[in-house]
């Protein structure tokens, strides 16, 4: 994607959030760090590529399933939220949340994605970014597909055991290459991977199981956040690293997401399953 367009979309989400009243104040940078957070978004409904409304106005075209977006920096604040089907309009919402509050001071993803019965829902985790430990990397497993409970699996012995959507397990673990799959809880039968995971040394790295077992398009989508290095003997300060957060080239650079701000926020599901 070029600079060009990144920088067009970020235009447009300032836009839409100066319009509805939650812009930049003359703050200082500390109270500025204190009240935004950084805002990822993750597209886990299979089939189904999306046209985003953030108070009203689109922020972003064909938004695809398996794409990861952000970070954006963005103030706490409410803003009124709309995903529809590629130009469609807003009445025809797949999904909606008004009034949707953002807090201050985390790194949020918000995953769009299937719930266990296969209806299209919206999930938003706050990322884990406090320091990790010199040799070590972070790896996050988080459930959101329409699929039974899973373990998961690293080298063929299980990690993670009976995780359930839209739940997530995590630990810290060696940096280097893991073989992960994924089997139905408590049995070897493998519905998704084996993958292999590039766990680098202060990473984050987030693994979302999406799609649906039924309709047997089960995906892996992986996020990626970097900043999280602890050199060693060196005490660790401030807000644990948040503010350091970043996102690796693995993922979709899209600038201009101000969308699926919705922490907190009761969600209006209109009534559409996704297509298998």
């Amino acid at each position: 994607m070029s600079n060009a367009f990144g920088r067009r979309m970020l235009a447009v989400a300032v836009t839409a959030i100066a319009v509805a009243g939650f812009g930049p104040t003359a703050a200082s940078s500390a109270h500025a760090a204190a009240v935004t957070s950084q805002v990822y978004v993750v597209h886990g409904i299979p089939a189904t590529p999306v046209d985003v409304y953030v108070n009203g106005k689109k922020t972003l075209s064909n938004f695809k399933p398996g794409d990861v977006a952000g970070p954006l920096t963005l103030p706490a604040g409410s803003y009124d939220l709309a995903l529809t089907k590629p130009g469609e309009p807003i009445a025809g919402a797949i999904l909606k949340a008004d009034g949707a509050a953002i807090p201050g001071g985390k790194s949020i993803s918000i995953v769009a994605h299937l719930d266990a019965s296969g209806t299209p829902k919206i999930t938003p985790f706050v990322n884990d970014t406090s320091m990790v430990a010199a040799g070590k990397a972070r790896l996050i497993v988080r459930h959101t597909a329409a699929a039974p409970a899973v373990d998961v699996r690293a080298g063929g012995k299980p990690v993670f055991t009976g995780l359930t959507n839209p739940n997530e397990a995590k630990a810290d673990v060696a940096a280097g290459t893991v073989s992960a799959d994924v089997v139905l809880a408590g049995t070897t039968t493998v519905v998704l991977g084996p993958k292999d995971l590039m766990l680098k040394e202060g990473t984050v790295t987030i693994v979302y199981a999406t799609g649906s077992a039924e309709a047997k398009n089960l995906a892996l989508v992986a996020q990626v956040l970097t900043g999280m290095h602890q050199v060693p003997g060196r005490v660790p300060s401030g807000d644990g690293g948040a503010a350091a957060t970043g996102v690796s080239a693995a993922t979709y650079i899209l600038g201009g997401v101000g969308l699926l701000l919705i922490i907190g926020a009761v969600v209006r599901l209109r009534g559409r399953r996704a297509t298998a």
